[in-house]
């Protein structure tokens, strides 16, 4: 833990060490993730698509949504446990996969995957990872899912799927929202496929000052070996896909609804299908299989002006019916978008940008402090609420 505390920012001393401890929203840890990380990295998380329409838009819907609150009760104590398909949680708060998580901080996926397991939830793994199934297993107790795309095609979609399953992987996440990548207007500026995914140095040359001025972020990427294979993507040879062909086997990516058939084939436990934001597409997914949907709009990085994920929810929540458990993300920077999010129907929501920021920022302790203040948040907010638990809230405590 200390070390990777000290490799997390260029702030030296005892203010050095406690540095995430001073986070009390999660808007400061966003701030200390700007100050340690190039700006193509920062901006990497903090983007999304075109315009940003529907990334402001996430936000926006929590805004505008509104308590009922029960005052004059007292309540000693809150309950912030749920249960997520078959599997009681400490908080209702699951961490998103998130892509590349090598690049925001060295101890990558497993510093997540372990600042999670501590807290009592989920963690979920990318299929673009720098880091082998087989080894967030291995340093990790918790609850782990595998969010599984079809990079690579069929073929190592399945090796993938069969490796997670013999590491104790407990549920399978299918996204299908992602059939080519949203047009990140930053990542283009930043140069990021210059910086991260080609090898030649001629094309790096206008981007590297956002590199050369974050030394500390430097010395630590390039002392750990520089961007990883993607170890959970096996090549035609066998061996892990070199970062630098990303983008020749982006083409296999598209996951449709006959996909489903087979993944369900391979796998004997949940899936999850997230990216859903109609009730055709939920009950859709219900029909192939799912056994939990996950309201999403890819945090507004894909298609931009889609609505805001919380204004998509009520209508999945109507047409499952009780048939599935529903999810949420997109916009979760607080403790009471998470309840709002519980009013309207989530069993629970993942988060994101959230935990990112926290990696960016200290690596392991930052995500613990990101869900330290989602969970204080939750507990704050029931009591303001005057309700004992989340699985008490429902739609009478919002306008």
């Amino acid at each position: 833990m200390s070390k990777i505390i000290t490799s997390a920012t260029n702030i030296t001393g005892k203010r050095h060490r406690t540095l995430p401890a001073r986070a009390i929203a999660i808007e400061d840890l966003r701030l200390m993730a700007r100050r340690r990380l190039p700006k193509v990295v920062f901006d990497y998380v903090d983007g999304g698509a075109d315009a940003e329409v529907t990334l402001n838009a996430n936000r926006a819907a929590f805004d505008t949504l509104t308590f009922r609150p029960r005052h004059a009760v007292a309540v000693p104590q809150c309950n912030l446990q749920t249960r997520v398909l078959g599997r009681d949680l400490a908080l209702p708060v699951l961490l998103a996969p998130v892509a590349y998580s090598g690049l925001i901080h060295t101890g990558g996926e497993l510093a997540a995957a372990q600042a999670a397991s501590k807290a009592g939830t989920v963690y979920i793994l990318s299929t673009l990872s720098g880091q082998r199934i087989e080894e967030i297993r291995a340093g990790c107790a918790g609850s782990l899912w595998y969010q599984v795309s079809l990079l690579g095609g069929r073929e190592a979609a399945e090796a993938a799927i069969e490796r997670a399953k013999n590491a104790g992987f407990s549920a399978l996440v299918v996204t299908i929202d992602s059939p080519t990548n949203g047009n990140r207007e930053r990542d283009l500026r930043n140069g990021v496929l210059e910086l991260v995914f080609q090898d030649r140095l001629l094309p790096k040359i206008p981007f590297l000052w956002q590199l050369l001025a974050r030394p500390t972020w430097l010395a630590d990427f390039w002392r750990n070996g520089g961007m990883p294979p993607l170890q959970n993507v096996l090549s035609p040879g066998g061996g892990p896909t070199p970062i630098n062909k990303i983008g020749s086997i982006l083409t296999y990516q598209v996951t449709v609804w006959e996909d489903l058939r087979w993944i369900r084939a391979c796998w004997n436990g949940p899936i999850v299908v997230k990216g859903v934001l109609t009730g055709d597409d939920a009950r859709r997914a219900i029909y192939e299989g799912a056994g939990a949907v996950v309201v999403s709009n890819h945090g507004g990085r894909q298609l931009d002006g889609v609505q805001a994920s919380l204004r998509a929810l009520p209508e999945v929540v109507a047409a499952v019916n009780g048939e599935a458990e529903v999810m949420m993300d997109g916009g979760v920077r607080r403790g009471t978008d998470v309840i709002k999010a519980i009013c309207l129907g989530a069993r629970a929501v993942l988060c994101g940008r959230a935990y990112a920021y926290g990696l960016g920022a200290a690596g392991e302790a930052g995500v613990a402090r990101a869900l330290a203040i989602l969970r204080s948040d939750l507990d704050r907010t029931l009591r303001l609420l005057g309700c004992e638990s989340t699985a008490m809230l429902d739609r009478s405590y919002v306008d």
